[in-house]
């Protein structure tokens, strides 16, 4: 315990004399610095300054005198080494999910609105049918979508209008070869995907956590009300627990209109907490959105949701049963 003290009071009050001084090296990898007195058979005496110190011979590892400048220097780096700064932590966000999404992460940093419209605008879409139009989202750069299966609804004809950005310039491209992957008309919910074949890598959004969500955090929706595409609103969360129709959706001030419909509703880091699809028309300011974690869901189980030209109406795909079952039915359909 001595020792530990005496070198620390050491590194703290004469690091300046270090080059000058001379270093005894301990062999527990601290050292003594100060004027060496003497060099016994069995020990070294020391002048720190305001006592001298008798070190063991047995302690001791190297002994620098201050005219070996070289010496004495590299000795003293050895003594107080700077703590190497900590490698930054790098922000990305989390592995592509199964349902071939992607999350964000937490320690995303906030932003403001007029920098994420920078960053996201590309990723959402206008949606168009013979019979009206809505807005959706790209979820990953192959081309799947989400989207209100009200805005496709009875139709099998779409195109989705993206805007490229190219050379700081948007640039408006129509994509009609676009297939209907799973829809839940339950929930509002449809799964497209652009399948043109000079289709391009696609920009996409990071899905957030919509119970992370807090009462009268800030939010933003991208979308085309009334035909008019790339339109902003900006609003609050207003309740995260509005029931209507037997379903939960969030409630926000952000301004939703016919035409928003499957557009996202973003959180101030980027991420998409839900899916705009309805609003109160006579009201303002009282717009809806599916929550993320019901998207996340009807992602994970695309497959239970698969569209089906046999049954168009129907979002449920009902698989094969068990062999052992399947081969049961069959022995008792013979008898």
């Amino acid at each position: 315990m001595l020792k530990q003290t005496v070198v620390s009071l050491v590194l703290l009050s004469f690091g300046w004399q270090v080059a000058v001084a001379d270093v005894v090296q301990l062999k527990d990898k601290s050292a003594v610095t100060g004027k060496i007195l003497a060099e016994k058979r069995d020990a070294v005496v020391v002048d720190i300054g305001y006592t001298v110190l008798v070190i063991p011979k047995n302690q001791v590892a190297k002994v620098s005198k201050a005219n070996d400048k070289e010496t004495a220097v590299t000795t003293a780096v050895a003594v107080a080494p700077v703590a190497p700064t900590p490698a930054p932590v790098a922000i990305t966000p989390a592995d592509i999910k199964a349902g071939g999404y992607q999350s964000g992460n937490a320690q995303m940093p906030l932003k403001d609105v007029r920098e994420l419209v920078n960053l996201l605008g590309e990723s959402v879409v206008q949606v168009r049918t013979p019979g009206g139009l809505g807005s959706g989202f790209i979820i990953n750069e192959d081309g799947f979508l989400i989207t209100n299966f009200h805005v496709i609804e009875g139709e099998t004809q779409i195109s989705v209008e993206v805007y490229h950005q190219k050379a700081g310039q948007l640039e408006r491209k129509v994509y009609k070869d676009v297939k209907i992957i799973a829809m839940n008309k339950f929930e509002d919910m449809t799964l497209l995907k652009i399948d043109d074949k000079d289709a391009p890598k696609f920009a996409k959004v990071l899905l957030g956590d919509s119970d992370a969500l807090a009462v009268g955090e800030s939010v933003f929706a991208i979308g085309s009300p009334l035909g008019l595409e790339r339109t902003v609103t900006e609003g609050i969360v207003s309740t995260k627990t509005r029931q209507l129709q037997g379903e939960l959706y969030l409630q926000t001030t952000a301004q939703i209109n016919p035409g928003n419909s499957g557009g996202p509703l973003f959180n101030m880091r980027g991420e998409v907490i839900g899916v705009t699809n309805m609003k109160i028309t006579f009201g303002e300011g009282l717009g809806f959105a599916i929550p993320i974690g019901s998207v996340k869901f009807f992602l994970d189980h695309r497959d239970a949701y698969a569209y089906s030209n046999d049954n168009p109406s129907n979002p449920y795909r009902y698989l094969e049963p068990p062999s052992r079952t399947k081969q049961q039915a069959t022995v008792a359909a013979k008898k």
